[in-house]
């Protein structure tokens, strides 16, 4: 093992990495692409979200206490339920978050303890500094395979419904009518873990290990814990994935062997329709504040023209 030589970062540093992002902007501009805002927006919350989260981290760290611990992991998995029914998924249905937010916890805390436990060999498994960053991790990818799943099958049942009615129409259960379905969706999930432990080694040095590196472990160590790692976010996605696409298909093809595509609302969510329409109010108020300024001034110079034009007659 070797000492970390890991620099003290400032914010200085972190508006110098800023300009990358600025760059990407700058491009989007040249040639049109019409993202720039959409990066600067997600570079904005990326900061804010880091600092928040490195302050509460901070001080769950220090405690040192294990209810602080299942506290940060519940808020995680409260929050990537929510990404993931209302930011990933294009259409949703009712229910929808308590539903994912059961897939996820039934998912991602069973697999983080065993692995944590016995995999990592970390006693007690709850130590913040190994638990905290390993659910995240897992959180993350569960996420990304939640979405990728369900977008799959509800477009299939908003836009080719026709396969699984003919399975029911020939007498197929709920279950053999929907399987090909999910199977396809589980598929194509997965899909993206598969490829990043293809190439993991080889071409890439994924982050938990380059930040093992830096934090002073030895390059084999750090090795072994990325493998362990990258398995249990393997397993971790199947599961919350599996779980998630049970409750899917089991709300859009009823007990009566019914689809149910009514069950689906492709509208924004409620509340960023209201945000939406809180903002059009505020910028048609600004804009209109804008316009009563011109017409005031455009009166005032009338008025004043017409005054010097009778003290020229």
């Amino acid at each position: 093992m070797f000492e970390s030589s890991s620099p003290t970062l400032t914010w200085t540093n972190v508006l110098i990495g800023l300009l990358f992002i600025l760059f990407d902007s700058l491009l989007s501009l040249v040639l049109g692409l019409g993202i720039g805002g959409s990066l600067m927006v997600a570079a904005g919350r990326c900061v804010l979200q880091l600092s928040v989260m490195g302050l509460i981290l901070d001080k769950v760290f220090a405690s040192n206490n294990i209810w602080g611990v299942f506290g940060i992991a519940a808020l995680l998995n409260v929050l990537g339920a929510f990404e993931a029914t209302y930011n990933k998924s294009k259409r949703r249905f009712s229910n929808m978050f308590p539903l994912i937010l059961a897939s996820m916890l039934s998912g991602t805390v069973p697999i983080s303890v065993i692995g944590t436990r016995f995999a990592m060999s970390q006693n007690p498994f709850w130590k913040p500094d190994q638990y905290v960053p390993i659910i995240g991790m897992i959180l993350g990818n569960a996420i990304s395979a939640i979405g990728i799943a369900l977008n799959t099958v509800h477009k299939e049942f908003s836009e080719n419904k026709d396969k699984v009615e003919t399975y029911l129409a020939f007498g197929a259960s709920r279950f053999e009518a929907c399987k090909p379905v999910g199977k396809e969706a589980l598929k194509l999930a997965l899909l993206p873990t598969v490829n990043q432990m293809s190439v993991i080694g080889l071409i890439s040095i994924p982050g938990m290990m380059t930040g093992a590196i830096i934090g002073g472990q030895s390059v084999e160590n750090a090795a072994r814990l990325q493998m362990i790692i990258m398995f249990m976010i393997s397993a971790s996605s199947a599961l919350c994935t599996l779980l998630a696409l049970f409750f899917s298909l089991t709300t859009l093809v009823d007990s009566r062997c019914r689809i149910r595509p009514d069950r689906l609302d492709s509208r924004k969510p409620i509340f960023y329709r209201y945000r939406d329409l809180a903002g059009e109010k505020i910028w048609k108020g600004l804009k209109g504040l804008k316009c009563w300024g011109r017409k005031e001034n455009g009166t005032e110079e009338e008025r004043r023209g017409l005054l010097d034009g009778r003290q020229n007659d």
